[in-house]
């Protein structure tokens, strides 16, 4: 393949705009297209950020784009990285790089205008491929292209070599492989990242979460987390997990990322939480596989509508799915039990309490703590009754106790 089949993004008004303020300062061929927009358009599917690497250095980038009216952000300048706003589409245009020196985590680079160079120091084969504003194909390593076709994550060059420049790359194989693998993983890449596995305590817990939920986001993660498990890496990643049966079931139900997370791992909030913090998963991640948790402890598939009403009202529709869809993982041919119960959190419209202290006020209970004892005992009576929409005064009544004489 010598060039990309006809892609919109590649000829947008936005693109041409970005690629022409850069050849206007460097010439024709100092930006190509690069990375995941060249990679998904070999493959047909869909581009989410254009990436542009340069042989401009990152200040002339910089005057190039606001120079053609354009938008330029300083998001990396030390690492050659712009990123230029056309339309309101984001370009991040990077300096060509080589690595002077790596620690695991991060490096030190020197720019150059040697594609071969930029490519070496790229994660995967699949990854170093090149295009130009007319949609041709560079291909340094060779074997880019081929790659991408064929769904082989490769690293470029010496496996060891790039995982010893960043552990990150050992989840970014299996997420890689996740997304655009097909068959077995490569075995040279495997064996790399089962040796230098233990190097991933180094990294930050931000990056190894944002990348782990990636992976789980994938159409069908399981290959990915078993290669993961054969070379060591999720027991490190995810030391809490409790095997991968109930993940294996639940990856065809749902493509929910958090809630796959939630299969890997025990209903258990201690450990859940315990996980949110060690990965600094975000407050809103945490709540929610907190809350599934406790709704797990109440769910089961033999439960009635009028029981499931009751749990939904307690933890919400969206903790009583997760725990529901985690159930339905678990047991086999209760299919049909998952999705009626599913069906009822996603229709029924949760009540709100129709009584308040306003209305025993009304029936002459003074403000005090017989208010709360009462309301607490009528929300408890009206959730057993199924959330009755009328009766309300005659229940109340009978739930208030006579003063004593």
């Amino acid at each position: 393949m010598t060039a990309l089949a006809d892609q919109p993004w590649l000829t947008a008004r936005a693109t041409r705009a970005v690629m022409a303020a850069l050849e206007a300062a460097g010439g024709p061929g100092c930006a190509r297209f690069v990375g995941g927009c060249v990679r998904n358009a070999l493959l047909e599917q869909p581009i989410d950020d254009i990436d542009i690497a340069t042989t401009l250095r990152p200040e002339e980038t910089d005057r190039a784009i606001r120079a053609a009216g354009l938008k330029a952000v300083p998001t990396g300048m030390a690492h050659g990285t712009v990123t230029a706003v056309s339309e309101r589409m984001p370009f991040e245009i990077t300096t060509l790089r080589r690595d002077v020196s790596t620690d695991g985590r991060n490096a030190t680079v020197a720019f150059t205008d040697d594609w071969v160079e930029d490519a070496a120091r790229r994660d995967f084969r699949l990854n170093a491929v090149y295009a130009d504003g007319h949609g041709a194909i560079y291909d340094p390593t060779g074997q880019g292209v081929a790659d991408a076709l064929a769904g082989r994550i490769v690293f470029v060059g010496e496996a060891e070599t790039r995982v010893r420049e960043d552990y990150l790359r050992i989840l970014r194989f299996f997420r890689f492989f996740a997304w655009y693998g097909r068959g077995a993983p490569d075995a040279t890449a495997m064996q790399a990242c089962a040796s230098l596995a233990p190097g991933m305590t180094r990294l930050s817990a931000e990056r190894v979460s944002k990348e782990l939920l990636k992976l789980l986001a994938a159409l069908e993660p399981l290959g990915a987390v078993e290669a993961m498990r054969a070379a060591g890496v999720l027991d490190i990643v995810l030391p809490e997990h409790s095997g991968l049966e109930r993940f294996t079931a639940l990856q065809s139900q749902s493509p929910d990322a958090v809630l796959r997370l939630m299969a890997l791992l025990p209903s258990d909030t201690t450990v859940l939480r315990a996980v949110s913090v060690r990965l600094r998963l975000s407050n809103a991640v945490r709540d929610r596989m907190t809350d599934g948790a406790r709704a797990f402890a109440l769910v089961s598939l033999d439960m009635s509508e009028a029981q499931a009403r009751a749990a939904i009202y307690r933890h919400g529709a969206a903790a009583f799915e997760d725990a529901v869809r985690l159930r339905g993982a678990e047991a086999t041919g209760r299919e049909a039990d998952t999705l009626r119960l599913i069906a009822v959190a996603e229709t029924w419209a949760i009540p709100i309490l129709p009584v308040s202290g306003r209305d025993l006020a009304r029936l002459g209970v003074e403000q005090g703590p017989d208010t709360g004892r009462i309301l607490k005992a009528f929300e408890a009576d009206w959730i057993a009754a199924d959330f009755p929409a009328h009766g309300h005064e005659a229940r109340l009544a009978a739930l208030i106790t006579p003063p004593p004489g």
